[in-house]
This record gives C-alpha cells, sequence and structure tokens, in this order.
C-alpha cells in the first residue's frame, strides 16, 4: 500500500537522488517533499497512469524499471522509451498541464515515489534551478529522440537491434567476461521491436540473422553475445 511521509524510503537517504532532477533542492525544501511524498512498491504489470488521465503529479522512480507506452487508434500499445532510476516520470505533462499522453506500465519491481501536483508546483515556483533541470532533461530527451529517428532512417534493422543491446547492456544487469556477454532482456520481443520501430515478424528475421551469423543467440529473455565487439563492427558498417 501507499505510504504518505514515505516510510520505505527517504529522499535525504535515496541513492538515485544524485541523478534527478530534485538534487537541486536544499535541505528545508527536500524535507517538505520527503514528508509530503507517497512512495510504495510496485509490481510488473502495475499501471502508474494510463494514457489520457489527469496529471495529478509526478513519480520518481527509485529502482526497477518503467516502460512509458503510447496507445495508437487500432488499439496496439507501443513501448516509446524506458524511465529509469533517477528519471522523474510524468513530468512532461505536469509542466504543460496536460493529460498524460502516455501510459506507465512498470516492467520490474519497482519502489516509487509520487510528489502530488501541488507540492511539485510549489517547489518549481520558488526554486529556479528546479525548472532549469526540468528544461534540460527535456532537452535531453529530444536529443535522444532525434538519435532515434536518425537511426531508424540511416542504419538497417541488423544495426539498429545491435545498438539496442548495447543500450541494454549499458543500461541493466549484465554478465561480460572475455568479451562474451549474457543480458537478461528486460523487454519482450514485441517490445525490442517497437523500439527500433519495426515490425514484430522483422524483428524475428533480424533475431534469426543474428544467430546464423553466430552474433548473437536469444532464449526467451536471455541473450548469449560471444562476442561484444561485432556489435559494434554491426553499426561501424553502417557510419
Amino acid at each position: 500500500p501507499a505510504r504518505p511521509g514515505g516510510r520505505l524510503t527517504n529522499c535525504f537517504a535515496c541513492q538515485a537522488r544524485p541523478r534527478t532532477e530534485w538534487c537541486a533542492l536544499s535541505e528545508p525544501d527536500l524535507k517538505l517533499v520527503n514528508d509530503a511524498k507517497i512512495d510504495r512498491e510496485y509490481a510488473p504489470g502495475d499501471v502508474l497512469y494510463h494514457q489520457g488521465d489527469p496529471c495529478r503529479g509526478v513519480f520518481c522512480l527509485q529502482s526497477g524499471l518503467v516502460g512509458l507506452r503510447k496507445v495508437g487508434a487500432d488499439g496496439n500499445s507501443v513501448l516509446v522509451r524506458l524511465a529509469q532510476p533517477g528519471d522523474t516520470i510524468g513530468y512532461r505533462s505536469f509542466l504543460a498541464g496536460e493529460e498524460h499522453k502516455l501510459s506507465a506500465e512498470v516492467l520490474k519491481p519497482s519502489l516509487i515515489c509520487f510528489i502530488e501536483r501541488p507540492v511539485a508546483r510549489r517547489m518549481l515556483d520558488t526554486k529556479p534551478e528546479l525548472g532549469l533541470r526540468f528544461l534540460k532533461r527535456l532537452a535531453d530527451d529530444l536529443d535522444t529522440a532525434e538519435d532515434k529517428f536518425l537511426q531508424s532512417t540511416s542504419f538497417d534493422i541488423l544495426a539498429r537491434l545491435a545498438h539496442l543491446l548495447l543500450v541494454l547492456k549499458d543500461r541493466f544487469t549484465s554478465e561480460e567476461k572475455d568479451g562474451a556477454l549474457k543480458l537478461e532482456l528486460p523487454l519482450s520481443r514485441q517490445d525490442m521491436a517497437a523500439m527500433i520501430g519495426v515490425r514484430p515478424e522483422t524483428m524475428s528475421r533480424a533475431i534469426r540473422k543474428f544467430e546464423d551469423d553466430g552474433i548473437a543467440y536469444f532464449s526467451g529473455r536471455t541473450v548469449q553475445v560471444p562476442d561484444v565487439s561485432v556489435l559494434f563492427d554491426e553499426i561501424d558498417a553502417e557510419t
């Protein structure tokens, strides 16, 4: 259950805080947020909010993984991006004063704090540095979106899959020894396809090609890469 006042977490001891916009707050302001926040443990499949819901505040991800999804006119859900520890989820809708444009679904067991709109608004109105940090986050997100678009127009499918595996390696728990990699994927193959802008059947063909060429082997959500440098070679061939 949710715990007003944050009995599960403490902002002052949060290991993710240095990576958040909230690190700009002074101790008195951080105490206000700490006392007002609501924290909770979430399980995979839990939804923080649905596309079209009113924005009632922002969520701070302390640990775990959250996927941001867009539901199209055909009813299909597409994974747009991933939120990691230190990310503030829902901040764009909060800043714009709009309903949520995406849905937020928990993908791994997560510990998340919720800061209600009045508290977050008070901090923004009185602490310009906080607003500047959110502006920088917005610019960084835009750069990421532009890079993703560039890859979709200039990289072939195999290079995009190689790039995705390298990104997941850097962001999530993996085992690497003597150039070989074992990665536990946090995503389904359908979500992976969405992240590189291809259809699931196209992703399946790319995976078969990787396996036929000995680049990577997929079993469920486990990926074995005998030589990580080959993934870089796949990308370099396209640049």
